[in-house]
């Protein structure tokens, strides 16, 4: 795991006004990664800062990198960022360290990048946002006893089927259907069995957001090589903000052997890749849903890990409607929790992933699982619902609707250091085809 180092000073402050405000979800502390393009060039690496992107390749051209981090650079100015994820995060640490201290206030090159911010400096407004990674494969996790209750409408105190006490359970999803924040999704098709009436193929009428966190993987392993929990942290590169649709009348109609068509539609993701050096200085002890589960089994416990391996980052999902586009309203806040809830680590799920052998390659996405927390209003997608969800212009809400603009947010906030964001993940749902 990450330690800290200068990076995370609380006391830094960048050139880049924008970079300093306290709502700013891309200080100095942060640096994220992610793919632009802008004024008709080709797509790029680039790193947020503020309200700006460093064009990474600019700072190549410039001359401004050298040693680890030069060899870093030219790994992430590339179109996806595989080729950096795969040289592990001691280098994407290389990196993020110069470009902090090139981002610098009071740094000893402030004139010399301000001389070359017309070049070096991209504003996000401008620029076109790309999937950040070639996602070869993405499997998503329940890590979330509260969402499991709720959504099979059991009771706080019922007893869970006793494999999740045990494992972090996942499926394995479809990658080829990952889409970055902006892009619209469809309302899909598929084959559903509503009570008391024939089974029946039609658009979803039961269409759902899941609000989670993904995990992307560093440098992997290779085929039938375990990765052990107390190595499996430092595979887990960097984080993004994640929304697993899901068709539910198509999915519990067919989740004899698990999810297929009621997942495979889309998953949208945030553009921004929050490292793990990033977010060393939110993590936390990890959550025991109750007392009397077990301690997990041997090649799923590190002592670390369990003191260390959650992380506290508060997140936030909104709904935005056609009328209140129409009426210039606000989005409706429907969620707010936190990934704290969650009760297996991103490192376990990586050393359970591979415990058979299986191998992870860079840019693999994990999802941790919708990220539901004990209040009402922590329930982290419209199936937790018992009830009708009400919004504040008045309309209501079983399921979402064509027209429906569903957004995540995500802040890590600790005393003592600078809150850091990820950007947002929406998207607009279109209606389906025919």
């Amino acid at each position: 795991m990450t330690k800290l180092n200068d990076t995370h000073d609380p006391t830094r402050q960048s050139l880049v006004t924008a970079a300093n405000q306290p709502d700013c979800d891309f200080p100095i502390q942060n640096l994220p990664f992610g793919v632009f393009d802008s004024a008709g060039r080709n797509p790029r690496g680039g790193v947020a800062i503020g309200d700006q992107i460093f064009d990474l390749s600019a700072g190549l051209e410039a001359g401004l990198f050298s040693g680890a981090a030069l060899d870093a650079a030219r790994a992430a100015s590339c179109p996806v960022l595989n080729g950096l994820m795969a040289r592990g995060v001691d280098s994407a640490s290389a990196l993020r360290a110069r470009l902090s201290d090139l981002l610098r206030a009071d740094g000893p090159e402030r004139f010399r990048v301000e001389g070359l911010a017309d070049r070096l400096l991209v504003p996000i407004a401008s620029a076109r946002i790309y999937l950040p990674v070639d996602a070869r494969n993405f499997t998503d996790f329940v890590c979330s006893t509260f969402h499991a209750l709720r959504i099979t409408r059991r009771p706080p105190d019922a007893e869970l089927p006793p494999v999740l006490q045990f494992m972090p359970v996942a499926y394995h999803g479809r990658a080829s259907s990952v889409q970055v924040s902006g892009e619209r999704v469809r309302r899909p098709h598929g084959q559903s069995k509503p009570a008391d009436q024939p089974v029946q193929f039609g658009p979803s009428k039961m269409f759902d957001f899941e609000l989670e966190v993904g995990a992307f993987i560093a440098s992997g392993n290779e085929l039938g090589s375990p990765i052990p929990i107390e190595s499996a942290a430092s595979q887990i590169f960097g984080y993004c903000l994640l929304n697993d649709w899901s068709a539910r009348d198509v999915q519990f109609w067919e989740s004899m052997l698990g999810p297929f068509l009621g997942k495979s539609l889309a998953t949208t993701i945030s553009p921004w890749v929050v490292t793990a050096e990033a977010l060393r200085p939110f993590h936390t002890k990890v959550f025991k849903p109750r007392p009397d589960w077990p301690e997990p089994l041997p090649y799923l416990r590190s002592e670390r890990d369990q003191r260390e391996g959650g992380v506290d980052i508060d997140l936030e999902a909104y709904i935005l409607t056609q009328r209140m586009r129409d009426s210039r309203l606000q989005p409706t806040r429907i969620t707010n929790t936190n990934l704290r809830f969650a009760y297996w680590t991103f490192a376990q799920m990586v050393a359970h992933h591979t415990s058979n052998g299986c191998n992870l390659q860079p840019g693999d996405i994990l999802g941790g699982g919708t990220i539901s927390g004990p209040s009402d209003d922590s329930r982290a997608c419209l199936a937790e619902y018992a009830e009708p969800l009400n919004l504040s212009n008045g309309e209501v809400r079983r399921y979402l609707e064509d027209g429906d603009e569903v957004i995540f947010k995500g802040r890590a906030n600790r005393e003592g250091y600078v809150s850091i964001g990820f950007g947002e993940c929406r998207a607009h749902i279109l209606p389906a085809h025919g």
